[in-house]
C-alpha cells in the first residue's frame, strides 16, 4: 500500500536530510531548491501554488538520497 504524498518545505527537508545524516545549513538547502542560469533546480523543489513557498514530496528527497548512495555502493564495487 502506498503512502499519500507529504510535501514539506525547505527547512522540513533540511530536517529529514539531517536524520539521515547530511548535514546542510540554511544557503546549501535553498543553494539545492534555486534554480541555476539555465532553470533546473538541483532537487526537484516546486512552488506551492497556495502558499507561494518551495516544496517537495519527503519520500521523493529520501528516494534520490538513497538512490544516489546504491549507484555509489556499486560504482565502488565494481573499481574495487
Amino acid at each position: 500500500m502506498k503512502l499519500p504524498p507529504c510535501y514539506i518545505g525547505l527547512e522540513q527537508a533540511r530536517q529529514v536530510l539531517a536524520e539521515m545524516g547530511v548535514e546542510l545549513n540554511e544557503r546549501q538547502m535553498k543553494r539545492a531548491a534555486d534554480r541555476d542560469a539555465h532553470g533546473h533546480r538541483k532537487l526537484p523543489f516546486f512552488v506551492d501554488p497556495i502558499e507561494g513557498t518551495l516544496k517537495i514530496e519527503k519520500g521523493t528527497l529520501v528516494e534520490i538520497y538513497n538512490r544516489l548512495h546504491v549507484q555509489a555502493m556499486h560504482d565502488f564495487n565494481k573499481n574495487a
